[in-house]
C-alpha cells in the first residue's frame, strides 16, 4: 500500500513540475542571460492586445523581443520599442512591422517583413512601415453593418 502512495505522488508532483515548465514557456519568461541587442521602435494605430515581453519575429523566426509600448501624446499613436538581437543585422530601412496573432489563444507578437533597401537598420532607429493590428469585433461589426443594409 505504501509503495501506491509513494508512486501516486511522484506521478503528481511531476504533474505539477511539468505545469510549471509549461508555464513558464508560455509566458515568454527567460532564464536565460541577456543578449546582445540593439533597439528599434515602431508606430501603430492599433495594437490590440499586444504586452511588453511579446516576440519579434521575421520569416517565423524570433528575432527579439517587446520591451516597451507607449501611447505619444501628440500623435496618439502607440510607439513600440523593440530589443532585437545583435546578430540580426539584415533589417532594411524600408522593412515593414506587423502585428500578427499566433495559436488559438490569439497571443499577439510583431512580425517584420524584410524590404529590398539596401541600407540597415540600426540602434535608435524607427521602422516607418506599419501594419496594425485587425480587430475581430471591428470585422465583425463591419460585416453586420454590410448585410444590414
Amino acid at each position: 500500500m505504501r509503495n501506491i502512495e509513494l508512486a501516486v505522488g511522484a506521478f503528481i508532483l511531476l504533474g505539477v513540475l511539468a505545469l510549471a515548465v509549461l508555464a513558464f514557456q508560455v509566458s515568454g519568461f527567460s532564464h536565460s542571460q541577456q543578449r546582445k541587442s540593439y533597439t528599434l521602435t515602431a508606430r501603430f494605430d492599433n495594437i490590440s492586445g499586444l504586452t511588453a515581453r511579446a516576440k519579434v519575429s521575421s520569416a517565423g523566426v524570433v528575432i527579439g523581443n517587446v520591451t516597451d509600448i507607449r501611447l505619444d501624446a501628440e500623435d496618439y499613436l502607440a510607439v513600440v520599442t523593440m530589443s532585437i538581437d545583435a546578430d540580426v543585422n539584415f533589417l532594411t530601412l524600408d522593412s515593414i512591422a506587423s502585428i500578427q496573432t499566433a495559436g488559438v489563444l490569439g497571443e499577439k507578437y510583431i512580425g517584420i517583413s524584410i524590404g529590398g533597401d539596401e541600407e540597415l537598420l540600426s540602434d535608435g532607429d524607427e521602422i516607418d512601415d506599419t501594419a496594425s493590428a485587425i480587430v475581430l469585433e471591428e470585422l465583425i461589426g463591419k460585416a453586420m453593418a454590410s448585410f444590414s443594409k
